[in-house]
């Protein structure tokens, strides 16, 4: 096993060459531009925006022209007042027709301006969520890249245990040679550096498993080995005033004031159906008929018009009535989302401070426990040396350093995902 270390050692430079390094913000930067969900928010963004405009809400004429010839061949029978009669086959008759027709909404109840507003609030809603969609996917990048920071840390002390294991199979060695040494002590030696191996090579297999997650949230085209050279550095300075003070610009809490906006003019443009409505309508025409036989031969007519129409709501089966009704409650049901969205964030920003400031706490305990578990390693191993502790001493201490190490790792990561998580509530989330 000692070769097997050595080696690697020898070759590590050679393999971490060969790997590619990846820092977070490269991580960060390839996500955010490869990431499918990111780019549905930015398509759905430019679709409210291009749909924001006077011509979508009804205030723009409509023109449009129009054009027709038809013919037909017919049998006329006809008889008029002087007795004179015609009957005739096989007539055929021509009537062709061409116009351009605009109009243009003068008055509508206001629906036109509650239209154009509810658009807009639409625009700014989708831009509020593609902000929240950046923000999620970063926190999401970030959280699955500290844990892979978190497995290796794991790796690293299996590592010191597996070191530890093998000097401890080696002296037990070297006592056998004199004599000094029992066969039980052999095997479980053995046994210990047999199972430190194994935890290796599998805390080794979650570790890449977890840099595959990471590529899959960076939605990387094709898989490439690469290496994380990080530590976990946690940010100590967040007060929850500044964070509670913030949550009022939270995109996910601002989306939901958009959408109280947004069945606000819902309610307006329903309120419009109620209003006599006047469009001003222009045309040009011109008809051209002409038949074989019959009262007419020939008639053609062209020029412009003009007019305004007035309409003028009476009864529709209280159908405005009910659609204000269920439009009013919608509002109020957005407020009360609103609110409650408000309470919620309020309350995860309380719970994960009070998490982020007990682990701050723990973390510089553990450390002088993580310290001390490894000066008791040392001590009891050089205790074994000299035949004054058993390998269950070594066994018991080996065992406290894991749980020590294991422990201030974990403190480390719980603070940086509190940490992660406080600064994404206030959309302050940067690398």
């Amino acid at each position: 096993m000692k070769k097997i270390i050595l080696y690697t050692a020898l070759l590590f430079p050679f393999l971490a060459n060969a790997q590619q390094l990846l820092t977070l913000k490269n991580a960060i930067d390839t996500a955010l531009k490869n990431s499918f969900d990111i780019q549905i928010a930015k398509n759905n963004a430019e679709i409210n925006k291009i749909n924001n405009t006077l011509g979508v809400a009804g205030g723009l004429p409509s023109v449009s022209a129009t054009a027709g010839d038809n013919s037909s061949v017919s049998y006329i029978d006809q008889k008029y007042y002087s007795g004179s009669e015609t009957n005739k086959n096989n007539v055929t008759a021509n009537n062709l027709s061409a116009g351009i027709t605009a109009n243009m909404v003068l008055f509508n109840g206001f629906k036109i301006i509650a239209t154009k507003e509810r658009l807009s609030c639409l625009q700014k809603q989708s831009e509020l969520q593609l902000n929240q969609q950046v923000q999620n996917t970063i926190a999401a990048l970030m959280v699955k890249y500290y844990d892979i920071i978190r497995q290796q840390n794991y790796l690293k002390i299996i590592q010191n245990s597996l070191d530890v294991s093998d000097k401890k199979l080696d002296i037990i060695n070297e006592k056998n040679n004199v004599g000094m040494a029992n066969s039980v002590d052999i095997l479980q030696a053995q046994m210990d550096v047999n199972s430190a191996e194994q935890n290796f090579k599998l805390q080794q297999l979650i570790i890449d498993q977890d840099k595959a997650d990471l590529l899959l949230l960076m939605n990387a085209k094709q898989y490439n080995p690469y290496i994380i050279n990080d530590s976990i550095i946690v940010d100590k300075n967040i007060q929850l005033d500044s964070i509670i003070n913030y949550l009022d610009h939270n995109p996910q809490y601002l989306s939901a004031e958009q959408q109280i906006k947004i069945n606000e003019q819902i309610v307006k443009e329903i309120s419009s159906q109620r209003y006599p409505s006047i469009k001003i309508n222009t045309a040009y025409n011109f008809s051209h008929n002409q038949s074989d036989a019959g009262l007419t031969l020939f008639n053609q007519n062209y020029g412009p018009s003009a007019g305004v129409t007035l309409q003028i709501p009476i009864f529709n089966g209280n159908a405005y009535k009910i659609q204000h009704e269920t439009a009013t409650y919608e509002v109020n049901n957005s407020k009360l989302q609103k609110e409650s969205l408000f309470r919620t964030l309020t309350t995860n920003a309380i719970k994960t401070y009070q998490s982020y400031t007990t682990t701050l706490q723990q973390l510089s305990s553990q450390q002088v426990n993580y310290e001390l578990s490894k000066k008791l390693v040392d001590v009891v191993m050089h205790n074994f040396q000299v035949n004054q502790a058993t390998i269950l001493d070594v066994k018991a201490a080996q065992t406290s350093f894991e749980n020590a190490g294991y422990l201030l790792v974990n403190l480390q990561y719980a603070a940086k995902a509190a940490e992660i998580e406080l600064k994404q509530l206030i959309f302050r989330l940067g690398y």
